[in-house]
């Protein structure tokens, strides 16, 4: 049966929508390499805000990062659009790509723009459990036509090379939701035993508009561009942080990892394939323990 990737001509391009988070970027990029492995001879841009463009910079399964204007994208003529967001912004950017497919979620609002409607990833992946983030976006690539295959890890590219730093570990406290963080009194006690049990420096970081000043004691870095963490959670020796984008950028880079939840579900985010472990208590996150993440970090350092 002729597939949506065998009607895409040999050398097109094909643009893939992905506005938004930061940990939603990172959680596409496996989907983005099942695409390009299938399709080598496509010319892939990926549609994404400045601010989270990093992201994907320097990633061999990208050929073109694109701004999310309208102008833009129909410049570019793609043959295919893929749009993994949904949001009225990447709806007019799919219908107005001049893309002759249009692909999206048939769970997305006003999807009768798509002439080709995806279908929930249980069906695609056949499993009947919840789908993890990054299973349902390569299932999407795999409803295009991409061969099942086992969905690779996250990854992400920065300059890794030694600094002649002392080791360090980076703490990230901040989240979007007053229920997905954890308190600072926690990281505080995760900080000091960093310091004395593995004797590395813990580094807190967060947004220009996070307060840092609970973590004056230790170096803080707020607001540093995205490139430049990116390079900062590569060297790290170990994460802790919050459920948000850059706990998915330390599993992206391989580095051991403690991720604390709150409300969110532990089957859609968790860290993907990654050395990691997600934390969770049966109540809220202010519920969780210090200990319980200190012991979660004592596993990662045996097997890291």
């Amino acid at each position: 049966m002729e597939t949506t990737l065998d009607r895409v001509p040999c050398g097109a391009r094909a643009a893939v929508i992905r506005l938004r988070s930061l940990g939603d970027c990172v959680l596409t990029t496996p989907a983005l390499e099942i695409l390009k492995r299938s399709r080598p001879d496509l010319k892939v841009g990926v549609v994404v805000e400045d601010r989270f463009a990093a992201i994907f910079e320097g990633n061999p399964d990208i050929d073109d990062i694109l701004p999310p204007r309208l102008g833009a994208l129909a410049k570019w003529k793609p043959a295919l659009c893929l749009n993994l967001h949904g949001g009225p912004r990447s709806m007019a950017l799919s219908i107005w790509s001049g893309a002759r497919f249009r692909a999206g979620f048939g769970h997305h609002r006003h999807s009768l723009f798509y002439n080709v409607r995806i279908p929930p990833p249980q069906r695609i992946l056949g499993i009947s459990r919840k789908a993890h983030t990054v299973e349902h976006l390569a299932a999407a690539v795999f409803h295009l036509g991409a061969p099942l295959c086992e969905i690779p890890s996250t990854k992400l590219f920065a300059n890794r090379a030694s600094a002649d730093l002392p080791p360090y570990a980076v703490l990230h406290p901040a989240a979007s939701a007053h229920d997905k963080t954890w308190p600072a009194a926690g990281f505080l006690e995760v900080a000091r035993h960093l310091r004395e049990a593995w004797g590395v420096e813990p580094v807190f970081v967060g947004g220009a508009e996070d307060d840092l000043a609970a973590f004056s004691a230790y170096r803080t870095c707020a607001g540093a561009p995205l490139a430049a963490l990116k390079t900062l959670i590569a060297r790290a020796s170990a994460f802790v942080g919050n459920d948000a984008g850059p706990a998915h950028m330390a599993a992206a880079f391989g580095v051991p990892a403690v991720v604390i939840f709150g409300n969110s579900d532990l089957e859609l985010w968790r860290p993907w394939k990654a050395p990691a472990e997600a934390v969770a208590g049966a109540g809220p996150i202010s519920e969780v323990s210090h200990r319980t993440v200190i012991a979660a970090l004592e596993r990662l350092k045996v097997t890291a």
